[in-house]
């Protein structure tokens, strides 16, 4: 695999930083993933306006502008040996003596890596999985997409040690979102998700969910989802840009509707797979 650090394409295996580099010390920097079919990236404009917006969130400026980011990831993608990738995107604020105060006159440290994108199959979307929940125990500006997942790390080695998918978080009685993905809930066909706010990371499969739903009569609402109204769903769906719609048939043991996916959810995936084959082939 082929990466590129600050300026250069090199083997992955040989690319290094500094131990003093911000993002190793203090977690300070953001990220992004972004899908890639057939070398094609997959909405990667999206992924950019929110790479930026969790920039201006850490006030660090952005190292390139759209083009070269575009240019950048463009030859990642053409230098690996496989077509189907996930790029990984990350911007911290370099390398500089330990101190909490933002250092003068330090470059940030550009990394990017590609490796193989293996989507949830037919098979496992049919099957759907399980999900626990839990308390959000993160701080107040998730819209940030930062490097320092630890309390997510955490939420999801609890859904691993239950043998589920995703634990999905609960933030003073609400649905916020799972530990790698957002959610939606269906009832009485009304789908559901909590809106953007600073308790989320509004994922792009998330607003594609919201604009499918929109373009073919859909009824949906963006809102406060209760934790009883989670509980009492019809459907429940783990949303991302790696697992695309996966449908969870069963919450902390429970069976969500009849313990299979879903109409809708089934609708919604045919519905995004023939949107990403029409935009990869524009």
């Amino acid at each position: 695999m082929i990466a590129y650090l600050d300026g250069v394409f090199l083997p992955l295996s040989d690319a290094r930083v500094s131990v003093l580099d911000r993002g190793f010390v203090f977690g300070d920097g953001v990220y992004e993933v972004v899908p890639v079919y057939s070398r094609r990236p997959f909405r990667l404009d999206e992924h950019l306006r929110r790479l930026q917006h969790s920039l201006d969130g850490i006030r660090l400026a952005n190292p390139h502008g759209v083009e070269v980011w575009r240019s950048i990831v463009g030859e990642l993608i053409a230098r690996q040996d496989f077509a189907d990738q996930s790029v990984y995107l990350q911007v911290t604020r370099g390398v500089a003596p330990r101190d909490h105060a933002f250092p003068r006159g330090v470059a940030p440290t550009v990394f990017l890596y590609a490796q193989p994108l293996i989507p949830a199959t037919a098979e496992q979307k049919a099957a759907g999985v399980c999900a626990i929940t839990a308390p959000d125990p993160r701080w107040q500006h998730c819209d940030i997409k930062a490097i320092s997942l630890l309390a997510n790390v955490l939420m999801r080695q609890r859904a691993v040690d239950a043998g589920c998918a995703e634990t999905v978080m609960l933030r003073d009685g609400l649905l916020t979102e799972g530990a790698a993905s957002n959610i939606f809930v269906v009832k009485d066909g009304l789908l559901r998700t909590p809106a953007p706010s600073p308790h989320m990371l509004t994922g792009i499969t998330y607003d594609v969910v919201l604009e499918l739903a929109a373009a073919h009569g859909i009824p949906a609402r963006v809102g406060d989802v209760t934790e009883a109204e989670l509980r009492a769903a019809d459907e429940v769906w783990m949303t991302s840009s790696t697992k695309e719609i996966m449908p969870v048939i069963q919450l902390d043991g429970v069976p969500v509707g009849g313990g299979v996916p879903g109409p809708l959810a089934r609708q919604m995936d045919a519905l995004y797979q023939q949107f990403k084959h029409a935009v990869m082939r524009a």
